[in-house]
């Protein structure tokens, strides 16, 4: 007799699905300088007979995927990127009470649990920053030390994943991307703004399911199955 699929005795268990994306609005924030996000009615259901929705933003728009030729020249792009890349386990990392514009390291990474000498393809920090999310202070946020980023990749990290605009600085006048240019330089995957990070495991799987945009990075539905 085959297993029962509903919920009750002998069922199965589920997997709970979180979903770690800030959706995407009319007017949301942007990275400094990227294009505004517009979104408005195309097509009305009265007057047209379908409702279509008109969308205008960036490629980097919310919680999106960075593919090596943001920074990289010849760098490959999302058409390159296979989408079992964009899903694995995770190990998520927390770097919390950290200062504004603070550059932290290996050292705070280790603070809480020491890391593994072998790191699962994906590591997701947590500084908390997301809460400011459309605040001035998201700009303001906690950089990674271009020094750890390059011992996460050597540790076997392919996509660093933050909750916060960019795991550089943002806002500054140098136009340096130095952790971009680790993760990127070496053919990996950045994904940023991610969210509802607060009580997820240490240990999870992750996928990054970006729009089928060819270039040089995509908005993604980054969901944990927990």
């Amino acid at each position: 007799m085959p297993t029962p699929l509903a919920d009750g005795l002998g069922a199965p268990p589920r997997t709970a699905l979180r979903d770690l994306s800030h959706p995407i609005t009319d007017g949301m924030p942007v990275y400094p300088g990227d294009p505004a996000v517009h979104v408005d009615a195309a097509l009305d259901l009265d007057r047209d007979g379908v409702a279509v929705t008109g969308l205008r933003m960036g490629s980097h728009t919310g919680t999106h995927i960075d593919a090596p030729s943001h920074t990289v020249a010849g760098g490959r792009t999302m058409a390159d990127v296979a989408l079992d890349e964009l899903l694995g386990d995770a190990l998520v990392v927390r770097v919390r009470a950290l200062a504004e514009g603070e550059v932290y390291g290996w050292d705070r990474l280790n603070a809480e649990h020491p890391l593994p000498d072998r790191l699962p393809p994906i590591v997701v920090i947590d500084t908390g920053w997301a809460r400011w999310f459309g605040d001035a202070r998201a700009v303001r946020h906690p950089a990674l030390d271009a020094g750890a980023a390059s011992e996460l990749v050597a540790r076997g990290m392919r996509i660093l994943a933050v909750d916060t605009l960019s795991p550089d600085p943002t806002g500054t006048s140098s136009a340096a991307f130095p952790v971009h240019e680790v993760v990127l330089g070496r053919g990996g995957l950045i994904v940023e703004n991610l969210c509802g990070l607060d009580d997820l495991p240490s240990q999870v799987r992750i996928g990054f399911f970006p729009l089928r945009l060819g270039g040089d990075g995509a908005p993604v539905r980054a969901v944990a199955f927990v």
